[in-house]
């Protein structure tokens, strides 16, 4: 029982430690919660698929499509400066902004990158 216990902590551990990853590149600065919160509340930051999520400075948030179609849910930061999103839909997901160089990218956990247009892009 001890060994399952001693083994079922590492795992814990060691997922945990994996998904604070982010696939952070170098030169990223990853946005605490302070930076965050500036960069998206009450915001709406657009891709270059121009896919659009739009952050109310009261929690709600929406994703649009370049299709037009939108996701509607809520949005929280958490201390670190990740953004978690819980979807009506019931799919939840977070994310982490990074900025580079003078760009801001988006980092999924999966370990995908978006680069957000510059707003005088749009």
């Amino acid at each position: 029982m001890r060994r399952f216990t001693v083994t079922a902590v590492i795992m814990v551990l060691a997922s945990a430690a994996t998904a604070q990853d982010w696939a952070i590149r170098d030169g990223d600065h990853p946005l605490d919660a302070r930076e965050a919160a500036t960069l998206t509340e009450g915001r709406t930051l657009t891709f270059y698929d121009d896919g659009r999520s739009a952050y109310s400075a009261g929690g709600a948030y929406s994703y649009t499509y370049a299709s037009g179609q939108t996701a509607f849910g809520r949005y929280r930061i958490r201390a670190d400066g990740t953004v978690c999103i819980d979807y009506r839909n019931g799919f939840a997901r977070c994310d982490r902004y990074v900025e580079n160089a003078g760009r801001i990218i988006l980092l999924t956990e999966k370990g995908e990158r978006f680069p957000v247009r510059p707003e005088q892009e749009k």
